[in-house]
C-alpha cells in the first residue's frame, strides 16, 4: 500500500522530467568539458538525450527506476498496482531494446548511461569509449 494519499502521489509524479533531467544535464557538462559538441534530443528514434553527429553515437542517460537498471537499489517495483508496474517496465524495456536495434541498423552507435552512475570515473569511461568512436567513423 502506498504511503501516500492518491492526490499527492498524482502530483509527484507528475513532477517527474523527461527531458533536462538534473544526470542529464551533468552528463552532458562532462561531454562538453571534453571537448565533444553535441545536439539535444534529435529526431532520431528514440529521441536520444545526447547525439554526436561527427562521431555517429548517441548517449541515452536512463534513470534507473523507469529503466529497470538491473541490481539497482533505485529499480525498485511500487508496492501498489504491481501488475500495472510490472507491464510498465516491461514495455519500456521492451522499447529500449527496440529503439536500441533501429539506431544501430541506421549506423549509430548507442551508449547507455545509468542516473545512478553519473561520476567522473564512468564519465571518464563513455568519453574514451566516444574518442574510439571517433576512431572508428574516420
Amino acid at each position: 500500500m502506498d504511503v501516500v494519499d492518491r492526490g499527492t502521489r498524482s502530483r509527484m509524479m507528475s513532477g517527474i522530467r523527461g527531458k533536462n533531467t538534473k544526470p542529464e544535464r551533468t552528463v552532458r557538462s562532462f561531454l562538453h568539458r571534453a571537448g565533444f559538441r553535441f545536439r539535444l534530443h534529435a529526431n532520431l528514434p528514440g529521441r536520444p538525450d545526447v547525439t554526436l553527429p561527427r562521431f555517429r553515437a548517441v548517449v541515452f542517460v536512463h534513470g534507473c527506476f523507469w529503466h529497470r537498471h538491473p541490481d539497482c537499489r533505485y529499480s525498485t517495483t511500487p508496492a501498489s498496482n504491481i501488475a500495472f508496474w510490472q507491464a510498465k517496465f516491461a514495455e519500456n524495456r521492451k522499447r529500449d531494446a527496440l529503439v536500441k536495434q533501429q539506431l544501430r541498423r541506421l549506423g549509430w552507435r548507442v551508449h547507455v548511461v545509468w542516473s545512478c552512475e553519473v561520476n567522473q570515473r564512468k564519465m571518464d569511461a563513455l568519453i574514451a569509449r566516444l574518442r574510439s568512436d571517433e576512431r572508428k567513423v574516420r
